[in-house]
């Protein structure tokens, strides 16, 4: 059954979803925040700005006005980077369909909201300021899937996550006969967690890849580095993946399955192998061009991270996951060093090398 789906955001992942919800049937409209993405899409059906070189259909319509976006809508889609997250949905998200609870809504955006208890997941907040009738009935969309992939028909897989069963099917249902394939899940807690966390472990494993690369160039003239290699990355990414089952079941995810399913292991393993992910190519620069040395710390690279020219999303969430580990006692190594290395309290080659050292001296320990 053809939908009116609304997507706030046109960012590469938002316009990639378009794309495909549009070549499904569905009636497709997206918000961009420049005037300039607007006219591309709605003239040449293209967002070059953020998914260059792809092709939309040309029924997708487009607008800088956010509530006409969400208006009149039964499917609305977030996919609005979580700093800006509240801000938009505030002009969006009321609407009559809205506020009648009769619009499926479901989320894409990673990682956390800063609220007066401190960090949040992105359902939770959007529950305490949604109408009553959303609690529980929201979806969260997340999985190993690259937009610029996703945009050109390569085979992807997602999990749809909601405490509403149904809510979750009819998710699948909206991209049925395309080659995005949505699996349900009752896990909101530990998808969200891993969509958020994975992001973080995915820039220290862009840095040890650099390194390593280097040092295998260099012939081992790097130091310490030449020991680093791809049985190096695995051991990082196998031990990244029990920090987000760490994190993750603290905050309360229901399955522990979920850290071994396509939202878990299966998106950890794209963002940090991937040519297209932004984290990874984040770690990779600050070792390669020390994208760093332009920023004090953490604080100001969050202030001034539109210098970048790209988001990389566990920048934003490892100042959250490092207020969590705090309040919760987790021991979290690699998150707590990207954290060190992002506010310049630490370097990326000592940071591996001590932590890859501790970790042997842990399992000879037990």
């Amino acid at each position: 059954m053809s939908e009116r789906i609304g997507i706030i955001g046109a960012g590469a992942w938002g316009t990639a979803l378009a794309k495909v919800l549009a070549e499904c049937g569905h009636e497709v409209s997206i918000w961009a925040n420049e005037a300039e993405t607007v006219a591309d899409i709605r003239d040449r059906g293209r967002n070059e700005r953020f998914l260059p070189g792809v092709q939309l259909p040309r029924v997708i319509g487009a607008s800088t006005d956010p509530l006409e976006i969400a208006a009149d809508k039964s499917v609305i889609l977030l996919a609005v980077p979580s700093p800006f997250l509240l801000g938009v949905a505030r002009r969006a998200m009321v609407s009559p369909n809205v506020m009648d609870g009769e619009a499926l809504v479901i989320v894409v955006t990673k990682g956390f909201i800063e609220g007066p208890r401190g960090p949040r997941l992105i359902v939770e907040t959007l529950e305490d300021y949604l109408p009553g009738r959303y609690r529980g009935n929201l979806v969260y969309l997340s999985g190993p899937s690259h937009a610029e992939e996703v945009s050109r028909g390569k085979i992807t897989g997602l999990a749809a996550a909601s405490q509403n069963g149904r809510n979750a099917i009819r998710t699948r249902e909206l991209f049925r006969g395309s080659r995005l394939l949505v699996f349900p899940s009752l896990d909101v807690v530990g998808v969200q967690a891993c969509a958020a966390a994975k992001n973080v472990v995915a820039i220290a494993f862009g840095m040890l890849d650099a390194i390593a690369g280097r040092a295998s160039l260099a012939d081992g003239s790097e130091g310490g580095a030449a020991e680093f290699g791809d049985n190096s990355e695995s051991l990082l990414l196998a031990a990244g993946l029990n920090e987000m089952q760490a994190l993750g079941t603290a905050l309360g995810a229901t399955h522990a399955a979920t850290f071994t399913s396509i939202a878990g292991v299966g998106d950890l393993d794209v963002t940090c192998r991937s040519i297209h992910g932004r984290n990874r190519r984040f770690g990779r620069e600050i070792v390669e061009k020390g994208i760093l040395e332009p920023f004090r710390d953490l604080e100001d690279l969050l202030e001034r991270i539109g210098e970048l020219g790209y988001l990389p999303e566990g920048a934003v969430a490892c100042a959250h996951v490092a207020a969590i580990a705090a309040e919760r006692r987790l021991d979290l190594p690699i998150m707590a060093g990207v954290h060190r290395i992002l506010d310049r309290k630490a370097e990326p080659l000592s940071f591996l090398e001590e932590y890859l050292a501790s970790m042997g001296a842990r399992l000879a320990i037990s």
